[in-house]
């Protein structure tokens, strides 16, 4: 594990910064396919739309900074139907997408040196928002052998006097991993003997897995740690609203309460008309959801049969999410293999910007044929390297 010290600044995301570089290569007339950004290619339910043209003809005003009331108590019901969590309304508060909740939560919590133990490989924007507020991220690697989940011994290992947050993200992004109850429970176990230590849940992927097994959330394998666990969801991914920006984190009320603190100073709060549409997501059908589960199902098979015949590649099947993340068989700059498969006309983002080194990520949250399809540019230009 390594810990690191807060820079002045953010770099920013370096998965946005390679969506930024195809962008401009497709706009300058080449032909890429583009592998980078978590962003599902459907159209929110149609429900949803409806809902917000109708609210859009009537008069908007601002909202609570914790989010209207139906969205708040939509929320609510839905935790309750899909992972058998209740919550009260002091317990929740809703912002621009998870992301930001996440933000909120640590710039809320964190004062100068205290630590925040991510997994790696991580979603980029973690250890960013640790150290922009004032926190140090500290980083356990989870390799591929171990299935990218956070062992026991580890997270015990890395746990110390300063240690504020632990960050637990199923499925992983970039990984796809997920956790049985079972390691969850032994994770629950070692936080048991942290009592300061808080635990943020990542779970704006829950919805989408490849398994049958329902999904295990700390929150409910442990609940004697609910007042310590901070449950954050949102409609980006299983409801394709990543534009909508509306995400919100469940948790004990104090914590909540700063959550929203923040959110009443940065932004006051997230737009109505996206709330009123994520209202409708959440009450509407549900079956949606099932559908186009499949349909990502269908992709990943898609594209495993492509990368496995690869040799340069090792191609772990991820459980969940909609990401590959295959690392160098014989190792190597991945860095520099992004930046090779770009000119091969195909856009992906290197693992070093998840922790991971030697890994790359794609993404297939876009249509098979146009997957299949960079999945074979990938192969053509690792030819040789076996």
């Amino acid at each position: 594990m390594t810990a690191s010290a807060p820079p002045a600044a953010s770099a920013g995301s370096p998965i946005l910064a390679m969506a930024r570089r195809a962008a401009a290569l497709k706009a300058a007339g080449r032909d890429i396919v583009d592998l980078t950004l978590g962003e599902p290619d459907f159209a929110p339910p149609i429900h949803v739309a409806e809902a917000a043209m109708a609210a859009a003809a009537r008069p908007l005003g601002y909202t609570p900074s914790n989010g209207i009331p139906a969205l708040r108590a939509a929320a609510r019901a839905a935790i309750a139907r899909d992972r058998g969590l209740a919550y009260g309304d002091d317990e929740v508060s809703v912002g621009c997408g998870a992301k930001q909740v996440i933000f909120n939560a640590f710039l809320a919590t964190l004062t100068p040196g205290d630590e925040v133990v991510v997994p790696t490989p991580y979603w980029a924007s973690y250890p960013d928002m640790v150290r922009i507020s004032g926190g140090v991220p500290v980083l356990i690697p989870c390799p591929a052998e171990d299935g990218f989940r956070l062992r026991p011994e580890a997270l015990r290992a890395a746990i110390t006097p300063r240690t504020r947050w632990v960050v637990l993200n199923a499925p992983g992004n970039p990984s796809g991993a997920l956790y049985s109850p079972q390691e969850i429970a032994a994770l629950a176990d070692v936080l048991r003997a942290a009592p300061d230590c808080l635990i943020m849940s990542d779970e704006i992927y829950a919805h989408i897995r490849y398994t049958d097994a329902p999904y295990a959330s700390i929150a409910a394998v442990a609940p004697d740690l609910r007042d310590r666990i901070l449950l954050v969801d949102g409609v980006s991914k299983a409801y394709a609203m990543t534009g909508w920006r509306v995400g919100w984190g469940f948790g004990p009320s104090g914590l909540i309460s700063r959550i929203t603190a923040v959110q009443s100073q940065n932004c006051t709060q997230t737009a109505a008309l996206s709330q009123i549409g994520a209202v409708a997501a959440l009450e509407g059908p549900q079956a949606v959801l099932a559908e186009r589960n499949a349909i990502y199902r269908t992709r990943r098979d898609a594209g495993l049969a492509v990368l496995s015949t690869i040799p340069a590649l090792d191609v772990p099947v991820p459980e969940g999410a909609f990401y590959f993340f295959p690392r160098l068989a014989k190792g190597g700059d991945d860095v520099a293999l992004a930046d090779a498969l770009l000119d091969a006309g195909v856009a992906t983002v290197p693992g070093s910007a998840f922790g991971a080194p030697g890994h790359i990520r794609l993404s297939f949250a876009t249509d098979a044929a146009t997957l299949v399809e960079g999945c074979r540019r990938i192969g053509a230009a690792l030819e040789g390297r076996a």
